[in-house]
């Protein structure tokens, strides 16, 4: 944990150097707390919500999951949709305690709806942040706060302008969720115009994965 401290100390001590001398133009920031209500949807049912910026060419979303679910057949699912269609998404499931079901899958119009990962029980970590991201050049990557579980899996393009959540496989389900909420942050730049100042991102994505090993190796001893 000593390590862990002064990693985090040089980073944040950093941190504001970069933003004062170097400056990314493209740089994007939203964060959206979502209410335990949204989730207690069909998929047919679910709003999409267009988001006030397009995150494009190098992004990344973090998931923070603080539902407190209603039935163990619960789910919270989040679609992140291409802006240039909306047939193609990217999709996270993540099953209610203790089971913590966690699946990954991806809908592009010539291949369909494919999924590249799905993990029945410990596939997600309440204590831990979930963290999608993409490059244009590296493609799609997923961990699950505790490992990476999708590794650079090529999607082509893609550049987020819109979400939707449900949670309900059918009307007549109990509610999925019944309180709690469920933070996404949406981070979004161009390397190319100033890799530097993507560095305070790369930093919160390893501390972030530090923190999950950590606390799961704690756990187990």
């Amino acid at each position: 944990m000593k390590y862990l401290f002064i990693i985090l100390l040089l980073g944040f001590s950093l941190t504001p150097a970069f933003a004062q001398e170097l400056t990314n133009p493209s740089l994007l920031i939203d964060t959206i707390d979502i209410p335990s209500n949204e989730f207690n949807r069909i998929l047919r049912e679910a709003p999409v919500v267009f988001l006030d910026d397009v995150h494009a060419v190098s992004w990344q979303v973090t998931i923070d999951n603080n539902l407190l679910y209603a039935n163990p057949n619960g789910n919270a699912v989040l679609r992140l949709y291409d802006q240039e269609t909306h047939d193609e998404f990217i999709e996270v499931g993540m099953g209610s305690q203790p089971d913590n079901k966690f699946w990954v899958a991806v809908q592009t119009p010539k291949e369909g709806y494919i999924v590249v990962h799905k993990d029945l029980d410990r596939g997600w970590y309440p204590q831990a942040k979930s963290i999608i991201s993409y490059t244009d050049r590296a493609g799609l990557t997923v961990n699950n706060g505790a490992r990476i579980v999708v590794t650079n899996l090529d999607i082509g393009t893609f550049a987020i302008d819109a979400y939707s959540v449900y949670g309900k496989e059918g009307s007549t389900d109990p509610p999925a969720v019944n309180s709690g909420s469920m933070i996404i942050e949406f981070l979004s730049g161009d390397p190319a115009k100033n890799a530097f100042a993507m560095f305070p991102f790369y930093m919160a994505a390893g501390v972030g994965i530090i923190v999950g090993v950590l606390f799961l190796t704690k756990k187990r001893s």
